[in-house]
């Protein structure tokens, strides 16, 4: 795995952070947080975008994000574990890893705006 994936991933966790912290923030330290999670997902997976396929990093980023929410919620928050609901995630990131299987790992150039 190169380092443009490694961005991705990196992001993706992040944006885990901040779903959370939007629900969760309840004062300014929480927010200051949220907001640097929010900069520091994004600027990662906008820099991966440069260099990798738009669309598979968008997919990659928003599939991680979302199940590492979900199972973030279930294992720190409470809420209640549905069978067909992490099945679904489990499908879910099946189709991730598999979109990042297909795409080469070789970086392209992005055009220059």
């Amino acid at each position: 795995m190169n380092n443009e994936w490694m961005k991705v991933f990196i992001a993706a966790f992040f944006e885990i952070f901040w779903v959370i912290g939007l629900k969760h923030a309840h004062d300014f330290w929480t927010w200051v947080g949220t907001i640097v999670a929010i900069f520091v997902s994004f600027y990662l997976m906008i820099m991966a975008g440069r260099k990798l396929p738009v669309g598979t990093v968008y997919a990659v980023f928003v599939g991680l994000g979302t199940a590492g929410t979900v199972f973030s919620e279930i294992v720190f928050f409470g809420e209640p574990f549905v069978l067909g609901k992490v099945l679904l995630i489990l499908v879910l990131l099946t189709g991730v890893v598999g979109l990042k299987l297909v795409t080469p790992d070789k970086t392209q150039e992005g055009g220059e705006s």
